[in-house]
């Protein structure tokens, strides 16, 4: 039987940053709420964003676009992590089990599940919309296997030299978007999936060392920039994907995504006092303990949940009044409501893969085959957000930076890479 919310709350210890936990938890749930609000389904089953349908709201993502916040509390976190295990292998596994368990089994579902209904012919409509926009959100967990992945060697230059290595990152990201909007050159926009949240998340280990000292200097430098390349540049407004746009800040990562992630970073860190008072009290705490324990999986499956809102209200015969209408705001609370209670009970099925396993043993082999292992992994579950599983039968593909990539290929990938990094963290030394 595994230990309550309540018993690790009592069981912390006083040292932990618990405002990091809160903003961990605080970040995933913006990011699912605003999922379920941008999905805006029309009476035929059709999903489009309701940033799209209603463009001034496109100034909101500028304050809940808080991704890059999740990503600088990994920085933090894996620091930490990192030097307490310092051993790649055994770094890795311990820090990929609970992110790569309940998204193997997120997969295996939704795969046995897309391949039943393509099937049976039952693969059209909302149903079909579903198996392409599910897999959508597997792009975090792709970045956030990058991380875990560079963590040693980025750390490393931390440590020798603080905030210089930020800087070249960010002065990578700069010099990606002048190759791309003022020389034209193909492709190399997609190394700023790289240097934008590495960057980042290299925030976090300054933070883990006490090194950000004038966050206000930060948040408004980061504001100042990113206004100034949306005004001034080729940048879009939106902080979020938008369909059918020619440039987008998320898909590749812009330097104004950078400048929007430096902000917030900033502003969190501005907020630190009243948020680890807040945290401090004992129900708070549990809470925040509670959530962290099941924010995975509840990440996983929350895009299923709203779009089963969605689908059982369809399939009543419910009339969904237009999207952005009075009624259709008027529903907002209610479609919340019922998100929430589908989402609850998805945890409820499947938060087991995301407990606590025993600790792998320390060692010092494994490593370059931990490398090939998360690799793997990564290609595999960045090639499936793009993918989804609508056409799993006929060979559908998308384009993973340059090279093709199917549903199949992708979910191998993925298989054997995790399966991979397990056997890299139990190779013991001879």
């Amino acid at each position: 039987m595994g230990i309550s919310a309540r018993e690790l709350a009592a069981a912390t210890p006083a040292t932990r940053d618990r405002y990091v936990d809160l903003l961990r938890v605080a970040s995933l749930a913006v990011v699912v709420l605003g999922h379920w609000l941008m999905a805006a389904v029309t009476a035929d089953g059709q999903v489009g964003n309701l940033l799209a349908v209603v463009p001034e709201l496109q100034v909101v993502t500028w304050v809940f676009q808080v991704m890059p916040v999740f990503f600088f509390v990994g920085g933090f976190s894996h620091a930490l992590a990192h030097r307490s295990r310092p051993r790649y292998a055994a770094f890795l596994r311990a820090r990929l089990q609970r992110l790569l368990r309940p998204t193997m089994v997120f997969v295996g579902v939704w795969g046995a599940a897309a391949l039943l209904l393509q099937l049976s012919g039952a693969d059209g409509g909302l149903t079909g919309v579903a198996l392409r926009l599910v897999t959508q959100p597997l792009w975090f967990i792709g970045i956030y296997l990058a991380m875990v992945a560079f963590t040693p060697p980025l750390l490393r230059l931390h440590e020798r030299w603080g905030w210089g290595a930020f800087f070249v990152l960010a002065g990578g990201a700069v010099a990606v978007d002048v190759l791309r909007f003022a020389a034209g050159v193909p492709f190399v926009e997609f190394l700023n999936f790289a240097f934008v949240w590495l960057a980042v998340h290299q925030l976090g280990f300054l933070r883990a060392d006490g090194m950000i000292r004038r966050p206000a200097l930060l948040a408004g430098a980061g504001l100042v920039g990113a206004t100034a390349l949306v005004a001034l540049g080729p940048y879009p407004l939106s902080m979020v994907g938008m369909p059918g746009e020619k440039v987008s800040n998320m898909a590749p990562p812009t330097l104004a995504l950078l400048c929007h992630g430096l902000w917030l970073v900033g502003a969190v860190e501005l907020l630190k006092g009243p948020g680890a008072r807040l945290v401090a009290r004992a129900g708070v705490w549990r809470a925040v303990v509670a959530a962290n324990g099941v924010a995975m999986t509840a990440f996983l499956w929350h895009l299923t949940a709203m779009l089963g809102v969605y689908g059982a209200l369809l399939g009543s015969g419910v009339e969904l009044p237009a999207p952005a209408s009075a009624g259709w705001w008027a529903q907002v609370p209610l479609r919340f409501a019922a998100a929430a209670v589908v989402t609850a009970l998805l945890v409820t099925v499947f938060r087991r893969f995301e407990a606590p396993v025993p600790a792998a043993p320390a060692t010092d082999s494994g490593g370059p085959l931990a490398a090939l292992g998360i690799t793997l992994a990564l290609f595999g579950v960045l090639g499936l957000s793009l993918t989804g599983f609508a056409g799993l039968l006929d060979g559908h593909s998308a384009t993973l930076i340059a090279v093709p990539v199917t549903a199949p290929a992708a979910v191998g990938l993925a298989l054997v890479g995790w399966l991979v990094v397990e056997r890299a963290g139990r190779i013991r030394s001879r």
